[in-house]
């Protein structure tokens, strides 16, 4: 990849969270991994599935794998927000075997948003005999780059890192996190990993390693606010991007994420 000549050259990516990109130059660099970290309930999932749905609005091609949330709860839960899956192609797999049908049928005239069922990969697990935890990795690895050389695939959402823990064991958690980064990296995708946050916000992720691996930081917490409870959601590190760092209120209304009133108390 040719380096840039001016900073106006960087391709960014939206997160279709208004009010928030416009303190990120515009968005998130290109081919960046993100941390998407806070506690159960922040809607870390919704946030990072909304980048792909606009994504997929405008043509560019997705996936989204769910280790924990099936993918008819999951997108039961996002009809319900009003998203209107009618203006992508959206594409559910649930048997690793029809996969490569799956990516042959895409409609070339919508964007494509893969979303692969944690139930396929443990079928596959299941199915190859083997105790041997890794297998999961490698699982996951080549769905990744099945869907990225097939089907072009720009953004890639892993829900979560702390799933994938339970699933693999890490023996050297630095070398093999780094392999996982460096992969997601030679792919070239704009990646969202969700990480889980404990209550007292005391790390953004279980090994404390990915802090650094990764290439941004977001964080979203619940926060208690005289007699109501505020998401908040603030930019903890982007590389490559001058980002205000100040902490936003986040909310959700009329189909729509919004960062509001950064660096002051919300008007409730």
């Amino acid at each position: 990849m040719p380096l840039v000549k001016d900073k106006h050259e960087i391709h960014r990516i939206r997160t279709y969270v208004n009010g928030l990109d416009e303190h990120l130059q515009g968005g998130i660099p290109a081919n960046h991994i993100t941390l998407m970290c806070g506690a159960a309930g922040t809607m870390k999932s919704s946030v990072t599935f909304n980048v792909l749905f606009h994504e997929a609005v405008n043509g560019n091609n997705g996936l989204y794998l769910s280790l924990e949330q099936s993918a008819d709860s999951l997108i039961t839960h996002m009809i319900n927000m009003d998203y209107d899956f009618s203006r992508i192609d959206l594409i559910v797999v649930r048997e690793l075997s029809e996969l490569s049908a799956k990516i042959q049928a895409q409609d070339k005239t919508k964007g494509s948003l893969f979303v692969v069922d944690v139930g396929c990969i443990r079928k596959e697990i299941r199915d190859m005999q083997t105790d041997n935890n890794k297998s999961w990795l490698n699982v996951m690895k080549n769905v990744i780059k099945k869907i990225k050389t097939e089907a072009n695939m720009k953004l890639f959402v892993l829900d979560s890192l702390s799933a994938l823990y339970v699933l693999t064991r890490l023996e050297n958690p630095r070398i093999e996190l780094f392999m996982i980064f460096e992969f997601l990296r030679d792919m070239k995708l704009t990646s969202f990993l969700i990480s889980e946050m404990p209550l007292d916000g005391s790390k953004f992720s279980e090994y404390e390693i990915e802090d650094f691996l990764s290439d941004g930081i977001i964080v979203i917490r619940l926060t208690p606010f005289r007699r109501q409870v505020v998401r908040e959601i603030s930019i903890v590190k982007m590389r490559t991007t001058a980002c205000n760092n100040d902490i936003f209120s986040l909310e959700f209304k009329n189909g729509q994420f919004y960062a509001l009133y950064g660096g002051q108390n919300p008007l409730l």
